[in-house]
């Protein structure tokens, strides 16, 4: 995708909405503008976005896919439990500037864009005639922020989600939240970074968390012994990296051929690009290579855990993987990309295998930059790494001292992340 103006003028960070089973449901964009006092450019944000996350090909409206696992209590009034496919998830927009906001609900963004709206503003009798007209429209509406009063209850239809802040859900303190938002409308809790947060706001009743919770699996796996698909992509990445001949890399591959299935599957995807269609490991190997095959590995070895705990990091270390190539896609060679990837989505590999990283490093071969980045914590793709958890963080001020650190101008850094959840959404 083309860079448009916009994007030299917003700040981006990402992160996911997760369900209780821990799967993956949508893609939270938070975008804070660069300039307090600049004329917003709604359409020109709406249409980037839209480039990125296209509208389901059938034009219907899409909700969140809010399942709850057996047992788990059943979903809250008002969740969807129709399943949606991947590349039809939603999009949520927590747009931190009122007046950029209110250009977006003008605008009334298609129904599978996600706007979170204030409790303030909900209140303020000038915005309800937008808000039902996106109601109307089909669009979803999600309540940012604890009310300090109860809204108004001609505009509680239009709102499918609260969103709560972990540090001001009191559910547990005995206290009682404004009749009519968490009575009547499913609650999403923010501000989760630990396994151990997670479970509790599931227990609280939230049907989802908007959050990284990967700060603490290297506790919760360590010990675990790794799957066998872990110990086949271990052992293809040894072999590959030694350059033995096909046949061999094939004989292995043979022992599971599911894991064949997901090559090919993936090959296939449009995020690689290819032009023919890949039919066999053999064919595969001649349109790659090893290099690249050696990238596609990465990205296995980065998605084979079969801990459902362990989805939320899967989905980060694919996404870190793609942000970094695409930070330097303009500026870096071939190499230099396919390394940054690799270092991407091995950054989390700590925590999903309950290993540090100079032990896992003695099994699996990685370059030069990707141990100096990943075990000593510096060298030139460090920079690069540490601009990607700031955009996960979505703190606006530490997403822009990582790309000036990085030298990476903001519009670059926002188009590369658009990019790159372009090139996800292909692989999820």
């Amino acid at each position: 995708m083309s860079n448009p103006a916009v994007l030299g003028q917003l700040v981006l960070g990402y992160s996911p909405l997760i369900a209780r089973d821990r799967s993956v449901i949508a893609t939270r964009v938070t975008i804070f503008p660069e300039r307090r006092d600049g004329a917003p450019d709604a359409q020109g944000l709406l249409d980037a976005l839209l480039a990125v996350w296209p509208a389901p090909g059938d034009g219907s409206a899409i909700s969140l896919n809010l399942r709850e696992l057996p047992g788990g209590g059943g979903a809250a009034a008002g969740d969807s439990a129709t399943a949606v496919p991947s590349k039809a998830t939603p999009l949520t927009l927590n747009i931190a500037s009122e007046p950029w906001l209110r250009a977006m609900l003008a605008l009334q963004p298609p129904p599978h864009v996600m706007l979170e709206v204030p409790a303030f503003m909900i209140g303020d009798p000038g915005h309800a005639a937008a808000l039902q007209a996106l109601h109307a429209a089909g669009s979803g509406l999600i309540v940012k922020g604890r009310p300090v009063s109860e809204l108004p209850r001609e505009l509680l239809p239009c709102f499918r989600h609260s969103l709560i802040d972990a540090s001001e859900d009191r559910r547990g303190d005995g206290s009682q939240p404004p009749d009519g938002v968490v009575r009547r409308i499913s609650h999403i809790q923010v501000g989760v970074r630990t396994l151990a947060e997670l479970d509790a706001a599931f227990a609280r009743g939230a049907v989802g968390v908007l959050g990284w919770p990967i700060e603490d699996e290297l506790q919760a796996t360590a010990g675990k012994a790794a799957g066998p698909d872990l110990a086949v992509v271990t052992e293809l990445i040894q072999r590959v990296d030694r350059e033995e001949p096909v046949e061999k890399l094939e004989a292995v591959l043979k022992n599971d051929p599911q894991l064949a299935f997901r090559l090919i599957r993936y090959l296939n995807s449009a995020a690689f690009g290819l032009s023919v269609e890949v039919s066999s490991f053999q064919h595969a190997m001649m349109m790659l290579g090893y290099k690249k095959l050696k990238r596609w590995l990465a990205l296995l070895l980065a998605s084979s855990s079969k801990d459902p705990q362990m989805k939320p990091a899967m989905f980060a270390a694919v996404r870190r993987g793609l942000v970094m190539e695409e930070l330097v896609r303009h500026n870096g060679d071939d190499e230099m990309r396919g390394e940054m990837f690799i270092c991407g989505v091995f950054s989390l590999l700590d925590r999903m295998l309950g290993q540090d990283f100079t032990s896992l490093f003695e099994s699996v071969p990685v370059p030069d930059r990707v141990h100096q980045a990943l075990v000593g914590g510096n060298g030139p793709f460090q920079p690069y790494l540490q601009l990607v958890r700031a955009m996960e963080q979505g703190v606006r001020g530490d997403i822009r001292d990582a790309a000036d650190a990085a030298f990476v101008s903001q519009a670059e850094a926002n188009a590369a992340l658009l990019r790159a959840l372009a090139s996800a959404r292909e692989l999820d």
